[in-house]
């Protein structure tokens, strides 16, 4: 467990250096992010772990279903193939809501 809490959240989705960038997420994002960036996993009985991490999530609460996905921003990225990336991420999960109406 020590290992979890040391790289959660994972530093793929927070940025680097992880500390400054966390600070800037706390600051700018409006929302908190839950689960997303975190891991999802089991602790079996013999020790043995797996973990994945919680890069593309949806949570349904009250009857509402929140959403989650994002991309890797690099010097090189292009904004508008990053929003695209990301919306073509997202769009499986919606439709798995439209699936079950």
């Amino acid at each position: 467990l020590d290992a979890l809490k040391a790289t959660m959240p994972a530093g793929t989705v927070t940025g680097s250096p992880k500390p400054i960038a966390m600070d800037m997420i706390d600051e700018l994002e409006d929302q908190h992010r839950g689960i997303y960036g975190g891991a999802i996993g089991y602790i079996g009985l013999n020790g043995n772990i797996d973990f994945a991490l919680t890069i593309r999530t949806m949570l349904v609460k009250e009857g509402k279903a929140y959403v989650q996905a994002g991309a890797g921003i690099v010097g090189a990225s292009v904004p508008s193939l990053e929003y695209k990336e990301t919306s073509n991420k997202a769009r499986s999960l919606l439709e798995v809501t439209e699936m079950t109406k």
